[in-house]
């Protein structure tokens, strides 16, 4: 086996070996027994087959050859839960898609069942806890580093806090999707596993409380920040090691082997603690702390801690909201984005300017968003459309909109790749003088339905045409800066009020919403000249708790759609997940060339509010095993 740390000094991969393909934790068990038996087998034949007994590796072997351990952890990297494309906002009242045999859609559309649930993290997630239970099983008696003590005291301690660390991010991901009431009135999360799981093991396995796998979550946490670094830098003197390692004779060369900026995006002391932070975030919200020991006020301190790091408002990033058209910053070569506390590996491709790239620019349209989603960003001046002093007119629906509505979406008559985009149901005229309909609002089965097509995350300077490919570097993020600044907001609002700050963290709800208000261009003219009046409307929410969680909310859905985060608020939220998904049609009057916009219904979703704002636990599962529990309303 080997592995590496490719050249973006990111993400270690394995490339070759018995793991030169994704196993589940179970299959590498077999795998291991195959091994031994075939090992056996051969031992009368070794004349015969003398490279055999070179490539087998038995169970014994990953505690003598590190690279061949260190493939659980890998393994347990490679389980990871983000996703790295808009996928479950087509699930929600902010988009849907035109591939019509896509599974969300069916989803949201009423086939969301136990036994058929494609936002499940049952499996992902509990291969990647047993892969970090079985590397824990190792870990101390692998020889790491057999040419110094401290370089194997080091290794150790790295390779436990990110494993700590990941079965965290994998619990979290369980209870976001899985944790609920059953029957008995009783909160729940998933089973809890702390030690590998083999043959003889007890699988029927109860659910552990909600509140008890929230305690698991913040211990692992714990322990990845005792064992890691906040991040991964290379120190440049002796007097720069912590006194734990120096203490046993560490060097700052061998500190920067194990703990320098190879090892970045990687696992870290800082991630940790944002995952923490999360996890106290959804156990706060109203679907889960009645019974999940978490207070909103417990969860605005751990968002504080991290943002602390960054001396709050302060290491806010201005540009933050656009990182993705930032394309200096995209290259291998650039420093860090102040925006990413953790992020993907960085990427050269064309594949979601494919997917969704208007067809008249050779994309297929996927993700069209909805009126809904549109409706929510407000007028320059930051009033909410609905609101009379807004100046919103609906003949005029796109004039002195919040910036960010053009950063995020295409719309009718917008200029993109230098090429006017028509989502009407009137044609362009191309350079030939000759009518064009495709990016018309249903016109094909890769137009837009809502008469809205994706901006964010694109590159306008990506060809996705084979013919002529062109192909730009792209990262997409785990956990945003911007994500805890709402984070806090969000906690400290309910538990404090718009303008408490009882976590000491020196800013308050009110202000970090101040903060991504500006940042967006709100309260200003189109020159960004500040309006004499300032942003009346935050003012007015600042005096008032309910509209203020009202305008979080609303921020929130607007700074991290198509990200996949609207799904899980929803329903952490408690709020309607039946909202028709509206779009736009837009007519011309061929005499006149008077536009006409009128909002029509798009698609009906068909989810059951009384009781899906919790995930079911697998149907299959609860067939296997009596133990389990199922969250109430699912069958």
């Amino acid at each position: 086996m080997i592995t590496k740390i490719n050249n973006d000094n990111r993400t270690r991969k394995l490339s070759a070996g018995v793991f030169s393909f994704l196993l589940s934790p179970f299959s590498f068990l077999v795998i291991i027994c195959q091994l031994l038996l075939g090992s056996a087998l051969l031992c009368s034949c070794d004349d015969m087959f003398d490279p055999a007994d070179e490539n087998n590796r038995q169970a014994e072997d990953m505690t003598e050859e590190s690279k061949y351990a260190h493939g659980l952890l890998i393994y347990a990297y490679g389980r990871l839960p983000y996703i790295t494309t808009t996928q479950t906002d087509i699930a929600t009242d902010d988009a849907v898609t035109n591939q019509k045999n896509n599974s969300l859609l069916n989803m949201a559309t009423g086939t969301w069942a136990a036994d058929n649930n494609p936002v499940s993290q049952w499996n992902g997630c509990k291969d990647g806890i047993q892969y970090v239970n079985l590397f824990f099983s190792i870990v101390d008696n692998v020889k790491w580093a057999p040419s110094a003590a401290s370089k194997q005291k080091m290794f150790i301690d790295r390779l436990k806090g990110e494993a700590f660390g990941l079965r965290a991010v994998f619990y979290y991901y369980l209870l976001q999707a899985h944790g609920g009431y059953a029957d008995d009135g009783i909160l729940y999360g998933v089973p809890l596993l702390t030690t590998p799981e083999d043959g003889s093991s007890d699988f029927n396995q109860p659910r552990a409380t909600f509140a008890d796998c929230v305690k698991q979550c913040f211990a692992d946490c714990d322990s990845a920040m005792a064992y890691l670094p906040a991040d991964y830098v290379d120190i440049e003197s002796e007097n720069d090691i912590p006194a734990k390692y120096k203490a046993i004779g560490a060097n700052y060369s061998g500190y920067n082997l194990v703990f320098g900026k190879k090892a970045r995006n990687l696992m870290s002391g800082r991630i940790a603690q944002a995952v923490k932070a999360q996890v106290a975030v959804l156990a706060a919200s109203p679907a889960f702390r009645e019974q999940s020991g978490v207070t909103s006020a417990q969860a605005a301190t751990l968002c504080a801690d991290v943002l602390k790091r960054i001396g709050g408002l302060d290491g806010f990033d201005n540009t933050g909201n656009i990182w993705y058209k930032n394309a200096a910053k995209l290259e291998p070569s650039a420093s860090e984005m102040p925006e990413m506390l953790w992020r993907e590996d960085r990427r050269k491709n064309a594949d979601q300017e494919r997917e969704n790239f208007p067809p008249t620019l050779y994309g297929s349209g996927r993700v069209n968003p909805s009126q809904n989603l549109v409706d929510a960003f407000p007028m320059r001046n930051g009033r909410p459309i609905t609101d009379p002093n807004s100046g919103y007119d609906a003949k005029n629906p796109y004039a002195n909109r919040d910036p960010r509505l053009a950063d995020n979406v295409i719309y009718n008559g917008m200029s993109f790749r230098k090429t006017e985009i028509i989502t009407g149901t009137y044609p362009k005229i191309n350079a030939k003088g000759n009518p064009e309909y495709d990016d018309n609002i249903n016109y094909n089965s890769t137009s837009t339905r809502t008469g809205y097509y994706l901006k964010k995350l694109l590159r306008e300077d990506v060809s996705p045409l084979s013919s002529s490919l062109i192909e730009q570097q792209h990262i997409y993020p785990r956990i945003r800066y911007t994500e805890i600044f709402l984070d806090y907001a969000e906690a400290a609002n309910d538990a404090w009020g718009p303008k408490g700050d009882q976590a000491g963290v020196g800013f308050t709800a009110y202000d970090v919403i101040k903060a991504i208000r500006e940042r967006a261009g709100l309260a200003t003219n189109e020159i960004g000249v500040a309006l004499p009046e300032g942003d009346a409307y935050l003012e007015e929410c600042a005096s008032d708790q309910n509209k203020m969680t009202t305008l979080i909310r609303n921020e929130r859905r607007i700074e991290l759609c198509f990200e996949n985060k609207r799904f899980w608020d929803l329903r952490r939220w408690m709020l309607p997940l039946n909202e028709t998904v509206k779009g736009m049609r837009v007519d011309r009057n061929d005499e006149t060339g008077e536009l006409k916009y009128t909002i029509i219904d798009v698609e009906e979703r068909s989810y059951d509010d009384s009781y899906q704002c919790y995930g079911p636990i697998p149907k299959e599962e609860l067939l296997k095993w009596s133990n389990l529990k199922q969250n109430k309303g699912w069958r």
